[in-house]
Formats: structure tokens, C-alpha cells, sequence
């Protein structure tokens, strides 16, 4: 990447974790487990200078999973914050936290300041909720941003403009984000085992400079 010219910009912090090891587990031992890696992710991150980086919501809705889960949290946006890394949360469908406005809530209920909203434009297509809405709601704590495209259904990450995404429901997103003076990165998540995966980030890459030089 670096003879390329490429920069990271976000740590998926979940990547490698083991089978069954969560944030929000009832076993204290493999919930020590699951922070041990996370923390590991964010000094990886930390070396490479990488200033935003994400966790999963768990698994399990009850008030008790979510009391552990936010008790991970608060400790790993604490560590984070030591590395100058910003915490970010990513509303997943079929988790804990399938809507962008669960994990809104959520994040104001942890009150931590180094918490955010790792936003994903094909989730919410998903949950059905409006990206503009949403991202106008986030404001200052949209730390993140994921553009892709699925069948309204399932998490796919198609290339932009294969699925239910519009021209028109994404300019409105991209203004969206101007609105709220976003400034961090936007990232294209297009899954790996596409026909195609370098054709489809090039054809979505495409699209969205079609949108301005600036954009």
C-alpha cells in the first residue's frame, strides 16, 4: 500500500476473532479474551498511524448483554483515546444494534466522548431507514462511513447502483454529509468474493468522483 501511495484509514478491529470470543459474553474469561484482541487491533492500528477504527454490536438484545457490552465499550473507547483513535460503533441488522438509531441511542446512553457512528449505507437500506435522516442525526458523532449496495435484504456489498441504491438517494447521502460538515474518510466495502472486486470498486470509485472533483 505505501508504494502505491495508499493510506489505512479504519480498523476493523473484529477481524480474527475467535469463534464464540464476543464483547457481550456472560463468560467473564471470554470477555477478557475479546477485549484483549480488540485492544491488540487498536495498537496495530496505532502503528500504523490509522485514526479511526470500528467494533461490532453483540449478538444478544437483553438489557444484561447489553449492560456487558457497553461496560467493553467504555473501556475500549477509553484505550482508544490514549492512541488517539476514534471508537466507532457499526449498526448491523440481525445484532444487537440493527438500526442506526439503536446504536445512536446507544451511544449516547455509554456518554463517552470518544464514541461514534460508523455509518453503512447499505444497512440502512436493509433496516429501511433514511440515510440523510440519520446522518443529520449523527452530526458531529458520524466518526465513519461505508458505501455499498444490496437487494434491500440481504448485506451484500454490491457495487454501487446493483441493488435498490439510486443516483438520487446518494447524492442526497453525499450532501448529507456535507450538511453536517463531515469531514473523515468514506470508504467503498465491496465483498471480496465478487465476481469482480477490483472491477466493482472501479465502476463505484467512478461514481462517486462523478460527483465532483471536491467530493
Amino acid at each position: 500500500m505505501a508504494k502505491v501511495g495508499l493510506k489505512s484509514t479504519c480498523m476493523a478491529t473484529a477481524f480474527g476473532m475467535p469463534d464464540g470470543v464476543v464483547l457481550d459474553s456472560v463468560d467473564s474469561g471470554q470477555r477478557m479474551q475479546a477485549l484483549k484482541h480488540t485492544q491488540d487491533a487498536l495498537d496495530y492500528a496505532a502503528r500504523l498511524c490509522i485514526d479511526r477504527s470500528y467494533l461490532l454490536p453483540g449478538e444478544t438484545t437483553d438489557a444484561d448483554a447489553l449492560d456487558r457490552y457497553q461496560e467493553s465499550v467504555t473501556i475500549l473507547a477509553d484505550y482508544a483515546q490514549q492512541r488517539n483513535i476514534k471508537l466507532c460503533i457499526e449498526h448491523f441488522p440481525d445484532k444487537a444494534l440493527p438500526t442506526v438509531i439503536d446504536t445512536l441511542d446507544f451511544i449516547d446512553r455509554c456518554g463517552h466522548e470518544n464514541l461514534y457512528l460508523l455509518f453503512d449505507i447499505g444497512h440502512a437500506q436493509i433496516s429501511k431507514e433514511s440515510p440523510v435522516e440519520v446522518i443529520k442525526k449523527a452530526g458531529p458523532r458520524l466518526g465513519y462511513v461505508h458505501l455499498d449496495d444490496n437487494d434491500g435484504q440481504s448485506d451484500l456489498h454490491w457495487p454501487l447502483y446493483d441493488g435498490v441504491l439510486t443516483e438520487n438517494l446518494l447524492k442526497n447521502t453525499l450532501d448529507a454529509l456535507g450538511f453536517i460538515q463531515y469531514n473523515g474518510p468514506v470508504s467503498l466495502e465491496m465483498h471480496p468474493t465478487l465476481p469482480n472486486p477490483l472491477a466493482a470498486i472501479q465502476k463505484s470509485f467512478g461514481i462517486i468522483r462523478s460527483f465532483g472533483a471536491n467530493t
